[in-house]
């Protein structure tokens, strides 16, 4: 089937246009098939077929899995909070962005670093995409855990897709919502004091972090403690015994103001985990936008999020982000529902590396379209992807990358022919999808 170029406009979404695409006759590339549903292709779909395999895979909730151990640990910490689970990964650009007070131009809506179904329709790159249509049904506490996908790059600590938690909680703009949120932060205040904890804080409010115009001084104040007052609580409940290298030292938190787009003011959490910082979730107080747009008026809310890998990496000792999604039962029968216990490595298998240099396309060739032809090829065999090289020839103005594979897989000793036949099928895709010249 010949591959012409595709000259439909990009929708206003995406602002880092894309020059080059494949347009294909619909026997040649079928509909993209998701969850038993069909959706059809356009010039914006980036979606793998390493992608689609993973969705509604549901990791987190499987109960005797690192991420469902940590996800019903934080579900109980929140006891009174309504924990949603099983929420379909599909959402609008609007949804994932716009509802959220993304900026026009911000890199996140971009098809390097979204995936995208076609030009109406993309794969969720955090839980917030849902934060509308939940408070939308009036719920004042919530959880809400589920898959997130997002093009990046190769290593031991990202994938394309993860899993996220977002919690978040509404007071009523008004003398009862401020006597809500007081007397839960007395509440908070007093379990902290008298908990092994030091706790290095920021300002709540200032001006480089401010409140909304629209927010009671007084009472935004109040919501962003309140915010403080219970994560900090929910650090102890997951790092207090475990972060210590002796025994009895108190757990380090630390606040550190931050930029959201969708919370002003916004903070990371850092604890002190083992020797070093370790950053461990964003959170702010919601934009009032959001809240107008869900129909909720006259409330003020606070949110959060986290990678339920990242913190399940630290607690667990797990070193390598892939063994999350490995079937192998030297994996899988170490871990119990309802334990945390350090991961025993029982693979050994030593990496194959390959590189790979090749003269970039007219259009140029994403960082993150290179590791997703990779991923989509060699599946979990790549353990990391490093640019080693690039280069611009000094009369021809032409450029070069040179990249390194590293082939090692969990499960099994991976020989050198093999990773051979795997990394000529690599150089095989790369010269079919992107037309490039192999160096």
């Amino acid at each position: 089937m010949t591959a012409t170029v595709c000259r439909t406009r990009l929708p206003r979404h995406i602002f880092r246009t894309v020059q080059l695409r494949r347009c294909y006759s619909t026997p040649a590339h079928p509909p993209v098939t998701l969850l038993g549903k069909e959706y059809p292709r356009d010039a914006t779909t980036n979606i793998t077929s390493a992608i689609i395999d993973k969705v509604g895979r549901n990791l987190y909730m499987n109960p005797s899995h690192p991420l469902g151990i940590l996800q019903s640990l934080i579900s109980s910490h929140f006891r009174d909070f309504n924990s949603m689970t099983g929420v379909p990964p599909i959402v609008t650009p609007a949804q994932n962005f716009d509802d959220l007070g993304f900026p026009a131009d911000h890199p996140g809506r971009s098809v390097t670093d979204s995936y995208y179904i076609n030009r109406d329709l993309m794969l969720r790159t955090h839980t917030s995409a849902h934060e509308v249509e939940v408070f939308a049904r009036g719920e004042r506490k919530w959880l809400l855990s589920a898959d997130v996908y997002r093009r990046d790059e190769i290593d031991a600590s990202h994938y394309p897709v993860f899993h996220q938690m977002e919690g978040a909680r509404v007071f009523s703009a008004d003398a009862n919502g401020k006597a809500e949120v007081q007397e839960d932060n007395e509440r908070l205040s007093q379990h902290l004091a008298r908990s092994n904890i030091i706790i290095e804080d920021v300002p709540h409010i200032t001006p480089t972090n401010p409140r909304q115009d629209m927010h009671d001084p007084v009472l935004a104040e109040l919501v962003a403690h309140n915010l403080k007052l219970s994560l900090n609580s929910l650090m102890l409940t997951l790092f207090g015994d475990r972060a210590s290298v002796n025994a009895g030292e108190p757990l380090r938190v630390r606040w550190i103001e931050a930029y959201f787009p969708f919370t002003t003011p916004s903070y990371e959490v850092e604890v002190f985990f083992r020797g070093k910082w370790l950053e461990i979730l964003g959170c702010g107080v919601v934009q009032q936008q959001t809240l107008d747009r869900a129909g909720v008026p006259d409330s003020i809310s606070w949110a959060f999020g986290l990678g339920l890998e990242r913190i399940a990496m630290i607690l667990f000792s797990i070193p390598d982000i892939r063994l999350f999604w490995s079937q192998d039962p030297r994996f899988s029968s170490q871990f119990s529902a309802g334990q945390i216990s350090t991961f025993k490595p029982y693979s050994k298998y030593p990496a194959c590396y390959k590189d790979v240099s090749f003269w970039l396309p007219d259009t140029g060739l994403h960082d993150n379209d290179f590791c997703d032809l990779v991923r989509d090829t060699a599946g979990d065999l790549v353990q990391d992807v490093v640019l080693i090289d690039s280069f611009t020839h000094p009369k021809t103005n032409r450029s070069s990358k040179c990249y390194r594979v590293n082939y090692c897989s969990m499960d099994k000793s991976l020989s050198n022919e093999e990773a051979n036949a795997v990394h000529a099928q690599v150089i095989t895709n790369l010269k079919d999808k992107f037309g490039v010249e192999i160096r």
